[in-house]
């Protein structure tokens, strides 16, 4: 059976621009502005931490560390009073539930995804949900993919990827899967050529993934 397994900000949940904020407003505490060019860049291609503009200042580690978790606070507050759930989302879900095994494969952290769902039905149709605990490294590493194929007893030539960012393709792609990239406002002027589909609507998954595969459920 054909698995689809999602990624989770920006594909299930437009959740960058709260992260954006969280991260703008902590770093702000010491200075450093941090620019829409600079969090796509660092952020969403590469997949590292905006705090190293921080410490390239020579801000110190502890005050790094309380940056960090003032960060989170303001993102997980965002993410557990403002709707964020991408439209269409739970439609195709329900669409593809019973016909496709389904997990998440995220790296954010649990209490992150668990925050930005507590009002979605999303968990419901998942077999498995990994998050920034499950790894010691996060996407582009391919670690994330390869715990869940490890992980699940998967085949990964019966995995279908669905991303939205550069990251994400790159650490499907590095573990062997094919991935699906559904663009975003914040991603959509990225370099997508591994990807096996660029789509620009999560609507479109369906057709995707039965046109590419054929129903084999």
């Amino acid at each position: 059976m054909l698995t689809v397994l999602w990624d989770n900000d920006g594909v299930l949940v437009n959740t960058e621009g709260f992260y954006f904020k969280a991260c703008r407003q902590a770093l702000g505490e010491v200075g450093v502005e941090l620019t829409l060019d600079q969090f796509k860049e660092i952020s969403l291609r590469q997949g590292e931490s905006t705090f190293a503009l921080a410490i390239d200042r020579g801000v110190d580690q502890e005050t790094v560390r309380r940056l960090r978790q003032k960060r989170d606070n303001i993102y997980t507050e965002l993410l557990r009073t403002k709707p964020c759930l991408i439209d269409g989302v739970e439609d195709v879900l329900s669409s593809l539930h019973g016909r496709v095994r389904m997990g998440v494969v995220t790296s954010s952290q649990r209490q992150h995804f668990e925050a930005a769902h507590r009002n979605s039905r999303v968990i419901e149709y998942m077999e498995f949900v990994l998050t920034y605990e499950d790894y010691t490294n996060t996407k582009p590493d391919p670690e994330p993919y390869l715990t869940a194929v490890e992980r699940h007893n998967l085949r990964p030539d019966e995995c279908i990827v669905i991303e939205d960012s550069e990251r994400g393709l790159a650490a499907a792609t590095a573990a062997g899967l094919k991935c699906v990239v559904v663009l975003s406002q914040w991603t959509r002027d990225g370099e997508f050529g591994d990807a096996m589909a660029v789509i620009d609507n999560i609507s479109k998954i369906p057709d995707v993934l039965f046109g590419e595969c054929g129903d084999r459920s």
